[in-house]
């Protein structure tokens, strides 16, 4: 992540083009949040591609130019929708941005892909495995049909030997037979100018009100669950299960997302209080804060704060216009204003933010791959600063147990991608009694 993916496949099409090969288009389909990204490289690294892109509601009348040009740009939301015209057209190479986006193959946005014509295919991702092997084996089977398998035999083989049993030589069998297939830069290899990355957890603890209202949230929720699993199991409680963790996290953000709860304007609210604390020092020493939460409502009542602090800020979520967000990114690489604040839907993904030197998540996140994409925003190639990552947690809380089943995914990663043969176990149901357990 943050190493030139799109760069070097950039530089790719220029020498497919200088070679004469590309007599036909390249199609590159990507997360809408990242059309300006793509549009600014292209233009900054390769301004002889020729360069088409398919958005908007008029975008229909340029299917006719397709092949005028030497690379197309399209989205994963627009694409099964133009799906006719563009399986129409043949490609030299197919290009996936943010590849992890197809990790499930039976999607609209993955089985519309499997339907475009080109010689050659690439998926580029700086998280190929997030959650599972599954998704690992979703990205070949769009590269490279039956390679692994179908999802039948690939759960037999390796899933359930390398996530269930924990078997290490399974992972370093599957590591063998997927490494031709994959270039892996990683930053301690590639990238040895980058400065250092220092990362805080900054523990937090609720008191008063807040600390009550998490525990009789905590309580409820363990009651509802025990039930609906003595009834359905633990797979047919999945629904309930990530209802009642994700109330326990909001509470931990801040006591106002929780829907229908009486919150006083007097009650605590551990995290914005730390905020309040930690930002104007920030900012008065000079430096450039990215504040990550995956909850927008959450970014929300950080701009009242911020406000209040009278600290100018700007913001990248969901609601943010497509057509500004670029607009946003400029100004604050331009060190126009100091704050960005970001959710990780809008703004986890391919942005480069590299004018930050701080990077604060008011909330963890199940993957650490997740949180990872949202870091290397600021610590990528161009960062010139050392940069501090600073994440808020909850003392004794789910957000605290959640730093562990994190610590589990990587070590999955690592196992198959990677250099560390660890394995890691999936989310059980003893995972749930420890998320689900009482403040310590």
């Amino acid at each position: 992540m943050g190493l030139g993916k799109t760069a070097q496949a950039l530089a790719h099409l220029l020498v497919e083009q200088q070679a004469g090969r590309l007599d036909r288009p390249a199609l590159v389909v990507l997360p809408t949040s990242l059309i300006f990204n793509w549009q600014a490289e292209a233009q900054r690294m390769a301004p002889a591609l020729r360069l088409l892109t398919l958005r908007g509601p008029d975008r229909a009348k340029r299917f006719s130019q397709i092949p005028e040009h030497d690379v197309v740009l399209t989205t994963y939301p627009l694409l099964w929708r133009d799906i006719e015209a563009l399986a129409a057209q043949r490609f030299h190479l197919l290009i996936l941005d943010e590849a992890q986006t197809v990790k499930n193959a039976g999607s609209r946005s993955a089985r519309a892909v499997r339907r475009l014509q080109a010689r050659h295919r690439l998926c580029l991702t700086g998280t190929p495995l997030e959650n599972h092997l599954g998704e690992l084996w979703a990205q070949f089977d769009f590269l490279m049909p039956g390679f692994l398998g179908d999802a039948r035999s690939f759960t037999r083989l390796w899933r359930k030997p390398i996530e269930e049993n924990g078997e290490t030589l399974r992972a370093e069998l599957l590591k063998q037979r997927v490494r031709p297939f994959i270039l892996r830069r990683r930053k301690q290899d590639v990238a040895t100018e980058l400065p250092p990355r220092s990362e805080v957890i900054k523990r937090v603890q609720l008191q008063g009100r807040q600390r009550e209202l998490y525990e009789s949230v905590r309580v409820a929720s363990d009651e509802i669950v025990r039930r609906l699993l003595a009834r359905r199991g633990f797979a047919g409680a999945q629904i309930t299960i990530l209802d009642a963790l994700l109330k326990l996290r909001q509470v931990c953000c801040d006591p106002r997302l929780l829907k229908g709860a009486k919150t006083p304007r007097t009650m605590e609210r551990a995290k914005l209080e730390l905020l309040r604390d930690m930002l104007p020092g920030l900012v008065a020493e000079g430096r450039r804060v990215l504040v990550f939460s995956q909850f927008t409502e959450m970014l929300g009542l950080i701009e009242h704060e911020l406000d209040a602090l009278q600290l100018p800020w700007l913001a990248l979520t969901g609601r943010t216009p497509v057509a500004q967000r670029g607009a946003v990114v400029q100004r604050f690489q331009a060190l126009e204003v100091p704050i960005l604040l970001v959710s990780l839907k809008a703004g986890g993904l391919g942005l480069n933010l590299t004018a930050a030197d701080t990077v604060i998540h008011m909330d963890p996140w199940w993957n650490p791959a997740v949180e990872e994409q949202a870091t290397a925003r600021a610590h990528r190639i161009g960062q010139g600063q050392p940069v501090f990552v600073y994440k808020l947690v909850v003392e004794g809380s789910i957000e605290e147990r959640m730093l562990a089943l994190q610590a589990r995914k990587q070590a999955l990663a690592e196992g198959v991608l990677g250099h560390d043969d660890d394995a890691a176990r999936k989310f059980s149901a003893e995972d749930l009694q420890a998320l689900l357990a009482p403040l310590t």
